[in-house]
C-alpha cells in the first residue's frame, strides 16, 4: 500500500488562527464564538465540553468574551457589539476581511452594484453581503447569471468566496457583459486553489481518494466534487471510522487530502489506522517505515534544515525528523508585510530554533525570527552606546506612535519623536525608510523605543537655510502643494512652505482656494517676499507676463464703452468686472439719470451691463465707469444713425 498525504490537507491558516485564538482565551474566561468556530463536529463537541458556548446571536451574551471567526460577519454585527459593549475578538480571516474592505469601498465610494460569486447560506458570504447593506446579487453557478438581466446604466463590483472553484468562478465570469462597467476581484484564497490544484493531481494517480473533512464544510465537498469527477473511487469520510476499510487492498495508492476544518489528528489517525493493516510480516507499516529515518528534535535547539514548501502564511522545512517543521509568517520574521515567497525559496538551507517538538497535534514549530533577532539585538544595542543613526521601515501605525522594523527587530517611535512638528496623520509615514536614533532598549522585554525629532530638526534647519540662501524675490520656482487653509495654500519648495495667499491665485476671483489647487499639485509660483527672520515666504501664482493691465489703457481708453458683469455691491457704488483680474467702480451717483438710494434698487449681482469709461490709472490700476453716461452716449449714437439709414431707404 502506497499512502499519499496532500501537503495542504488540514487546517488552513485562517481556520488555525482562530481556533488558537479560542483554546488560549479559554484559560482566562468565558468565551462564545459568533456561529461555530470551524465546520467540525470533533472540534465543536471538544470546545463543548470545555465550556465555550456558540452565540446564534448578541442578545444572550453574558460576562466574558466573543470570538468572530475566521468566516467574517457583517457591519451590522461590529455596530451591535459596540453598542451593547461587548468584549470581542476578531478572528475574521485575513483574506476574507480584504473582501470585506472591497466591498464596503465599492459600495459606499464608488456606488457600485455588488455581485458575490458563491454559495448565499455560507456565512463567510452572508457576512460579506453585510458590507453592502445587504443589497449584493449572489450567484452560485452559470445558470443563475444566464438568467439575469443586466442594467447597462449601472457599474458593479464582483467579488468570489474564497473556498469556490476556480474553474467555476472563471465559467460564470466569462457570462458577465463585456459592454458593463465591473470591476472584477479574484479573491479565491490561494490556500484553497493549491488544495484544490493538489487533489486533482492526486486523483489522477491514486487508486482510491480519501477526502476528510465535516459533510457540511463547504471548501471540504468542494474536494470531493473536484475528485470524483477524475476518480470514481473517492471517498468523503468525517474520521476513518466513516470508511469500510475492506474496500482498501494491499497493493493499492491511496491519495489522501482534507478540507481547512479538519484537524491533523483525524488525517494522522486515517494514516495510523490504514499502516496497521499492512502485513507485519512482509512489509513495515507506513509509520514504521516514517518513524526509522527520522532524527530526534528537542525542544529549544538550533538545527538546520531544508526548505520544502513556502506558502503565503507558512514554510515548511524538511528536518529529517517523521514530521516536517513549520514556520509561521510571524515566526519567520518581526515584518508582518513580508512576502514569504520572495523571502526564502523551495531549496534553500536555513537554520531555525525548534519552539516545539509537539504542539498538541503533532506539528513541529519553529522559529527563523528569534535567531535573526539575537543578532540584529546586538546591532542595535551598538548603534544605542555609540549614539549612531540607524535606518529601519515603518510597518504599521498603532496608538500613540510608529511602528518601525530596524534589522527585523520592531521598535516603537512615539509620536512625539516622529518630527519636530506635529503631524495630525501618522499614516503617510507607512511603508517608508526612516533614518532614528535608538532612545531606550530593553533587551529582556523586548523592547526598543526609537526617535528622529532631532534628526528631523537637525534636517529642517539645512533645509531650511539651502532654500532661503538660494531664492529672492521676483524668482521663479517650483514646489508641490502640501496644504490647503481657508486663506490660502502652503507650498514645499524643499523641505521649507512658502505660502500663497488666495488673493495671489488668480488674476481673476476665486470663491473657494480648493477651486484652484488641490493638495499634491506642482506648481511654479513667483517669490513675492522672504524674510528669513520670521522665516516665512511669500508667493504668487500669477504670471507677470499676463497681467491683464498691461493691456488695459487700449482696451479701456477714456470715453468708450464698454461691457462687464456686476459682481459686488458697496454702500457708494457697484464693482463691475470687465475681464479676469480688471474691476471696474460704478459710483452711486453714475449708475442712473434718476436719483438713486441704494445700488441694489437698480442693479444686481450677476446682471451684464454696459458703461462709459469716465477715468483710467493703470498705475494704481482703477477704473472709473458711468452707467448713465454710457445710456446718453448709445442714444446719441444710435440718433446719428438714423438719418443715414432713411436716406439709403429713400
Amino acid at each position: 500500500m502506497e499512502i499519499m498525504l496532500a501537503k495542504t490537507a488540514g487546517f488552513c491558516f485562517g481556520v488555525k488562527r482562530a481556533l488558537d485564538c479560542v483554546y488560549k482565551k479559554l484559560k482566562y474566561g468565558k468565551i462564545y464564538t459568533y456561529g461555530p468556530i470551524i465546520h467540525n463536529k470533533s472540534v465543536t463537541e471538544d470546545l463543548k465540553k470545555r465550556g465555550v458556548e456558540i452565540a446564534q446571536n448578541l442578545d444572550n451574551i453574558g460576562d466574558g468574551e466573543l470570538i468572530i471567526r475566521s468566516h467574517g460577519v457583517g457591519k451590522a454585527v461590529y455596530d451591535m457589539l459596540e453598542n451593547k459593549a461587548i468584549k470581542y475578538t476578531d478572528c475574521t480571516c485575513p483574506f476574507v476581511k480584504k473582501i470585506h474592505n472591497i466591498v464596503n469601498d465599492s459600495y459606499k465610494n464608488e456606488n457600485r452594484q455588488i455581485i458575490i460569486i458563491g454559495n448565499a447560506a455560507h456565512p463567510e458570504v452572508m457576512g460579506i453581503n453585510g458590507w453592502c447593506d445587504n443589497t449584493a446579487l449572489i450567484f452560485e453557478d452559470t445558470a443563475s447569471v444566464k438568467d439575469f438581466n443586466f442594467d447597462e446604466s449601472l457599474k458593479y463590483a464582483v467579488v468570489v468566496q474564497t473556498t469556490f472553484q476556480k474553474d467555476v468562478f472563471n465559467a460564470i465570469i466569462e457570462l458577465l457583459p463585456r459592454n458593463a462597467d465591473i470591476k472584477t476581484y479574484n479573491t479565491i484564497c490561494n490556500a484553497t486553489n493549491e488544495r484544490q490544484k493538489e487533489a486533482v493531481e492526486l486523483a489522477k494517480k491514486a487508486d482510491k481518494m480519501l477526502i476528510f473533512g465535516d459533510r457540511f464544510s463547504s471548501n471540504t465537498r468542494k474536494l470531493f466534487e473536484i475528485s470524483k469527477k477524475i476518480n470514481k473511487n473517492t471517498f468523503l469520510c468525517e474520521t476513518i471510522a466513516d470508511l469500510e476499510l475492506n474496500i482498501i487492498i494491499k497493493n493499492d495508492k491511496i491519495g489522501i487530502t482534507a478540507g481547512a476544518s479538519t484537524p491533523p489528528s483525524i488525517i494522522k489517525e486515517a494514516i495510523d489506522k490504514m499502516s496497521e493493516m499492512e502485513n507485519q510480516s512482509e512489509n513495515q507499516s507506513f509509520e514504521e517505515m516514517l518513524n526509522e529515518s527520522m532524527v530526534i528534535l528537542r525542544q529549544n535547539e538550533i538545527v538546520k534544515g531544508k526548505v520544502i514548501r513556502v506558502t503565503e502564511e507558512e514554510v515548511f522545512v524538511d528536518l529529517q525528523y517523521k514530521h516536517d517543521g513549520i514556520i509561521t509568517k510571524a515566526e519567520f520574521s518581526s515584518n508582518p508585510n513580508i512576502n514569504l515567497t520572495e523571502a526564502v525559496k523551495v531549496g534553500d538551507e536555513i537554520e531555525v530554533y525548534v519552539l516545539k517538538v509537539n504542539d498538541g497535534e503533532g506539528n513541529v514549530l519553529l522559529s527563523k525570527k528569534k535567531i535573526d533577532s539575537t543578532k540584529n539585538y546586538e546591532e542595535i544595542e551598538e548603534a544605542y552606546n555609540n549614539k549612531s543613526v540607524v535606518t529601519g521601515k515603518v510597518v504599521d501605525v498603532v496608538k500613540g506612535g510608529l511602528i518601525i522594523l530596524i534589522n527585523d527587530i520592531r521598535a516603537f517611535v512615539p509620536s512625539s519623536q516622529v518630527s519636530n512638528k506635529f503631524v495630525s496623520d501618522l499614516s503617510v509615514f507607512k511603508g517608508k525608510q526612516m533614518q532614528v536614533n535608538i532612545i531606550e532598549i530593553d533587551r529582556a522585554r523586548q523592547r526598543v523605543v526609537a526617535g528622529r525629532k532631532e534628526l528631523a530638526k537637525k534636517e529642517f534647519e539645512e533645509k531650511r537655510n539651502k532654500v532661503f540662501e538660494s531664492i529672492k524675490p521676483g524668482d521663479r520656482i517650483e514646489g508641490t502643494v502640501s496644504r490647503i487653509v481657508d486663506f490660502g495654500a502652503f507650498v514645499d519648495l524643499g523641505g521649507v512652505d512658502g505660502l500663497i495667499h488666495i488673493s495671489e491665485m488668480s488674476w481673476g476671483r476665486i470663491k473657494k482656494v480648493s477651486d484652484v489647487l488641490s493638495e499634491g499639485d506642482k506648481v511654479t509660483v513667483t517669490v513675492l517676499d522672504v524674510n528669513v527672520e520670521k522665516g516665512k515666504i511669500s508667493l504668487s501664482l500669477k504670471d507677470a507676463s499676463n497681467d491683464p493691465w498691461r493691456t488695459a489703457a487700449e482696451k479701456y481708453a477714456v470715453g468708450s464703452i464698454v461691457e462687464g458683469k456686476v459682481v459686488r455691491m458697496v454702500a457708494f457704488g457697484a464693482f463691475v468686472e470687465l475681464e479676469d483680474g480688471i474691476d471696474g467702480l460704478v459710483h452711486i451717483s453714475q449708475i442712473s439719470q434718476k436719483h438713486v438710494v441704494k445700488p441694489d434698487d437698480v442693479l444686481s449681482v450677476g446682471q451684464v451691463i454696459k458703461a462709459k469709461v469716465t477715468d483710467l490709472d493703470t498705475e494704481n490700476k482703477k477704473i472709473s465707469l458711468s452707467i448713465k453716461d454710457a445710456e446718453g452716449k448709445i442714444e446719441e449714437t444710435a440718433e446719428e444713425a438714423q438719418p443715414a439709414e432713411e436716406n439709403e431707404a429713400q
